[in-house]
């Protein structure tokens, strides 16, 4: 019997050490965007981290962009390793200040804003839409956006379960014109590698404009038949780009 125990507790050890051996030197932290909160990256999360990444998700309130930037820096901090930094929509705005973190090693955009300098969510936003091309249905209450509720699962999340579109469209957080209105003062992409992968079945940010940003920040690009919530509708592919901005192996 004691034989059997020594045994087990040398197979704990070693699974144990393999566990530890198997975890890959850079961290991953990821920001969502408005309307939603860190939930949306389940899926990612769960492909990530059983891949060996330490994940940190980032719950910004989004009613001011230097609160978010804020809180992301605070989990940057908390992270073992060197940081992917990844922002979905809104959250790229977030990422474009926050990255300049020595502690960040590249940026990943997501459907994501890319702002240079003295933009915002809102003069990106007053870019003409191209026939054929959308632009989010919003609604303004008081000092915050929401999209309209009828049209959220059609135009955030097609090709999501209905039922999970319908919950989140009934909780969507405020989008605070605070967060809307603030102009970026730190541009990260210009000095750290940068990865965009463009939706091109978007409805809340027309592809036109997520390509110029893209081009703009010398990305490497991908393309991806999908709407706006990528990470639900696609997070494998996700995932991968995601991935591909791990140049660890190569140091």
């Amino acid at each position: 019997m004691k034989s059997l125990i020594f045994t087990l507790a040398a197979m704990s050890i070693a699974t144990a050490s393999a566990a530890v051996a198997a975890e890959r030197p850079v961290s991953i932290v990821l920001v969502h965007g408005a309307f939603v909160d860190g939930s949306g990256w389940k899926d990612t999360y769960d492909i990530l981290s059983k891949a060996g990444y330490e994940v940190l998700v980032v719950q910004q309130p989004t009613i001011s962009l230097r609160d978010d930037v804020a809180e992301t820096e605070r989990v940057i901090a908390k992270a073992r390793h060197p940081v992917i930094l990844v922002g979905h929509s809104y959250g790229g705005m977030v990422i474009t200040e926050a990255g300049d973190n020595p502690k960040v090693r590249s940026l990943v955009y997501l459907a994501a804003y890319a702002p240079d300098v003295g933009e915002s969510v809102s003069t990106l936003s007053e870019a003409p839409v191209p026939p054929g091309e959308h632009k989010g249905p919003l609604v303004t209450e008081g000092n915050y956006l929401f999209v309209e509720r009828d049209k959220f699962p059609t135009s955030f999340a097609a090709g999501v379960d209905p039922a999970t579109t319908s919950f989140m469209a009934a909780a969507q957080l405020p989008f605070g014109l605070q967060a809307v209105q603030t102009k970026v003062e730190r541009v990260a992409w210009k000095t750290k590698p940068t990865y965009y992968m463009v939706t091109m079945e978007d409805h809340i940010i027309p592809p036109s404009l997520l390509r110029t940003m893209a081009k703009r920040s010398g990305a490497k690009v991908t393309e991806i038949k999908s709407s706006h919530a990528v990470m639900l509708s696609h997070p494998r592919e996700v995932a991968a780009f995601i991935r591909s901005a791990d140049t660890s192996a190569a140091d």
